[in-house]
């Protein structure tokens, strides 16, 4: 048995029989942005080794890098957001916020 990740995204979508070449996950079937939109607030990657072991992690708050199509399939990037990208979002939206509540216009400034 080859060894072979499986991802499940917050939606409950599996993306199955996925091999790994560096950061790039590899699947045969074809996988888009739009597979990943709204779906990785929660993240579960399950390795499975040669001898059928599994190693299971659950990731929060993950980004998708990019999706590439070469010849033997598409490969994509995901990685975790750290505490300072995740603690500036959240500023950022606590700004979005007062300003719509008070009507300031954030372009105009």
């Amino acid at each position: 048995m080859e060894k072979s990740w499986e991802i499940t995204l917050s939606d409950g979508t599996k993306l199955k029989d996925l091999r790994l070449s560096g950061n790039n996950y590899i699947s045969s079937t074809k996988i888009t942005e739009n597979d990943f939109k709204g779906k990785l607030s929660k993240v579960i990657i399950k390795e499975t080794a040669e001898d059928g072991q599994t190693i299971t992690q659950e990731y929060e708050h993950i980004e998708l890098v990019q999706i590439v199509h070469y010849e033997d399939g598409y490969y994509f990037i995901l990685r975790e957001l750290s505490a300072d990208e995740l603690k500036e979002i959240k500023m950022q939206s606590d700004i979005e916020y007062l300003a719509m509540m008070t009507d300031i216009d954030l372009e105009e400034a």
